[in-house]
């Protein structure tokens, strides 16, 4: 890998939320958070610990004019946004 295309690393953090719409509540908020450490947000996913091989977006990732993104949660039923509305 080059310095213009670095080495990506993944981090598996195990939580325990009592749902899948609570886990990625999480997820979303700590991709979020994290966002000054040049996180991919949009490629944040969830999974069951006993289950990794199946994999939840977090945030729904359609692509907008002029090359943007959604940032929007995953199968969000308003129009997409590419940015967070307050």
């Amino acid at each position: 890998m080059s310095a213009d295309d670095p080495t990506r690393y993944v981090i598996h953090l195990p939580i325990a939320a009592p749902d899948l719409p609570r886990a990625r509540i999480l997820a979303r908020t700590a991709a979020r958070a994290l966002a000054f450490l040049s996180v991919d947000a949009r490629e944040t996913t969830v999974s069951e610990e006993d289950n990794q091989g199946v994999h939840h977006r977090v945030f729904c990732d359609r692509l907008l004019d002029e090359g943007r993104r959604c940032v929007l949660r995953a199968e969000h039923e308003t129009p997409c946004a590419p940015r967070v509305r307050r």
